[in-house]
């Protein structure tokens, strides 16, 4: 199936060209009808010569009900654009031209209605010149009358055409259907419509509503008014849901694959001026309205820099949508100080994760570097912008996830990489003068610092000069040197355990010299005092001299043996032989005894 949008001046005569294409009537208000004008979004469909089926979205004309033409237009690849031979090109023709060149819709005909009343020649080439100018280019074009039938099977035909020309739609893209009905039906519960522009949807998939991201389950599904169990995209689809209440669904709203859209509320984008607009007439406010696909919020607009005809900007929206970078959107000036609509922009999203701009001059640095890009920016830009990111967070984003080493789930960009490293060897050397008696930075700190958001990240980017040791990161060849009172308090301990160096001070010796926990900590790691237990501590070197004066013992011995010949206490000498133990200085004999080996 192919879907297609009408576009055009009110009352040039595009719900009656749909009409007498299809035999069916686009407008579903009864007071459509009775005013012979269009409200709301119509829809209708053909098959074609070809056997293709084509459905037509009927939009609006009236210059009070853009908001609602967009809304159709926005999921639809392709337009049949009607300007009426008796009048020619007029405002809303060009207004809808101008969204239409906005959105980059590259696919559609021309057709001059009502070629019975005036000659259509002029008009057609009038109209073909200014359609060649947006982003559609050169169309086919067909005049004719629905009146007489003159131009008809030529339409048709140049329909045809058209549609086979389409580019075939990505079948594995995420969903993302924009809504444009909601209602109830007794029995089956709430059906929403959209045009399907990428992706499948079959029975039985868990889909989730934006903006709350409520989970739904499609129970039904229709196409052109036949049940389905699997819709490929482009196509017209009527969805079932389970789990959804009428009440909470409206137009704008967006059926999504779950996981793989950005919902932001901030976004940074490029906007380009239309091509009619002068360009130093381009007065921007600040807030208007943004149209994407069918729905529509108001932006509050942060100019960021400007190049000529184009302006980075930051929209903070009111509304949350579902977006990707590289999605086309309308910026529409709702002009109700000046009683007109006029499109004021073309938005091409560059940024869903926006960074804060804290400090003078972020602003426009960021905005040149977005007016720099050539295009849209892929997956190495995008990390190279944000240094760190998920690999998930790339599919959320919309783009490709560069080929760069993974850190668990995290990828970090090469040059942030050296970036961050730099920082953190001095991060941690000023550390290590600000906290001396510490035995280095603690990783978390290292990781606040840096604004990293995995812990894994900062052990990955640390340079050759730092380690990581429990927990704590410190220079590989970082010598500890005690700050003063804390080195002649140790010095004192030393020159006391040279008279007895068995006899560990007693923690209110260890006190009165202001020595706690903390200061003992920090001697051990300078390898000025031995540390046995907490609290218990002796001279460098002293467990190897005790294993050498045990060694000449009577083997094996007991504690009390070992007590009596180095002259200490039992408070002392069972940790002193517990470390022995785990030295390799001393073994076990039975649950009394040891024996004593001297190292080679």
């Amino acid at each position: 199936m192919h879907v297609l949008a009408t576009a055009g001046h009110v009352d040039h005569g595009k719900s009656t060209l749909i009409r007498t294409l299809t035999g069916m009537e686009p407008d579903r208000l009864a007071e459509e009808r009775d005013r012979g004008l269009t409200i709301e979004l119509g829809f209708a469909w053909l098959t074609l010569p070809s056997g293709r089926q084509v459905a037509f979205v009927d939009v609006p004309g009236h210059e009070r009900f853009l908001g609602t033409m967009l809304a159709g237009v926005g999921p639809v690849p392709a337009v049949l654009f009607a300007v009426a031979a008796d009048e020619g090109w007029m405002p809303q023709s060009e207004e809808h031209l101008a969204a239409l060149d906005a959105l980059g819709v590259q696919h559609g005909l021309l057709v001059v209605t009502r070629s019975d009343l005036a000659d259509p020649a002029p008009v057609l080439a009038a109209a073909q010149q200014r359609i060649g100018e947006s982003s559609l280019g050169k169309v086919p074009a067909v005049a004719v009358s629905a009146t007489t039938g003159a131009g008809l099977p030529e339409l048709v035909a140049a329909i045809d055409e058209v549609t086979s020309d389409l580019p075939a739609p990505d079948l594995t893209a995420p969903v993302r259907l924009w809504l444009d009905r909601a209602f109830s039906i007794r029995g089956s519960g709430v059906v929403v419509t959209g045009t399907l522009g990428a992706g499948t949807i079959k029975l039985g998939d868990e889909l989730e509503l934006s903006p709350t991201r409520h989970r739904v389950q499609v129970r039904g599904l229709q196409t052109l008014e036949q049940p389905a169990r699997l819709v490929g995209s482009v196509a017209r689809v009527a969805v079932n849901l389970r789990g959804a209440e009428r009440s909470a669904i409206s137009r704008g709203m967006a059926l999504l694959t779950p996981g793989q859209w950005s919902l932001p509320d901030a976004i940074d984008v490029r906007l380009d001026q239309p091509e009619y607009a002068e360009a130093t007439d381009w007065d921007m406010p600040g807030a208007a309205v943004l149209h994407m696909g069918s729905g529509r919020t108001v932006a509050r607009i942060r100019p960021l820099a400007r190049d000529q005809r184009r302006l980075a900007a930051r929209l903070t929206l009111r509304d949350r949508l579902p977006l990707h970078i590289g999605d086309r959107a309308v910026l529409r000036d709702a002009g109700q100080a000046r009683g007109e609509t006029r499109i004021l922009a073309r938005v091409t999203v560059l940024d869903v994760r926006p960074p804060v701009l804290r400090r003078r001059g972020d602003a426009a640095n960021r905005g040149t570097r977005m007016l720099a890009l050539a295009d849209i920016p892929d997956g190495a830009v995008v990390l190279a912008q944000h240094g760190v990111l998920r690999k998930a967070d790339f599919t959320m984003m919309g783009v490709a996830p560069p080929d760069v080493p993974a850190v668990g789930e995290w990828l970090l960009h090469a040059g942030r990489r050296g970036e961050l490293g730099e920082q953190l060897v001095s991060l941690v050397t000023e550390y290590a003068e600000a906290h001396p008696l510490e035995r280095g930075m603690p990783l978390d700190a290292a990781r606040r610092a840096l604004c990293l958001p995995d812990r894994r990240l900062v052990a990955a980017l640390m340079p050759p000069p730092l380690r990581l040791v429990e927990g704590r990161i410190r220079t590989a060849d970082q010598a500890q040197v005690l700050p003063e009172p804390l080195a002649s308090a140790v010095r004192a301990v030393v020159t006391e355990l040279t008279k007895s160096p068995f006899r560990a001070p007693e923690q209110q010796e260890l006190a009165a010299r202001r020595l706690d926990r903390k200061g003992l900590a920090a001697a051990e790691r300078a390898g000025q005092l031995l540390r046995i237990a907490d609290g218990i501590v002796l001279a460098p070197g002293a467990d190897r001299e005790a294993a050498k004066i045990l060694a000449t013992l009577p083997q094996p011995f007991s504690a009390s043996d070992a007590r009596q010949a180095l002259d200490t206490t039992r408070r002392v000498i069972i940790p002193l032989l517990e470390l022995l133990d785990r030295e390799g200085y001393t073994e076990r004999v039975d649950a009394n005894q040891r024996r004593c080996r001297l190292p080679d």
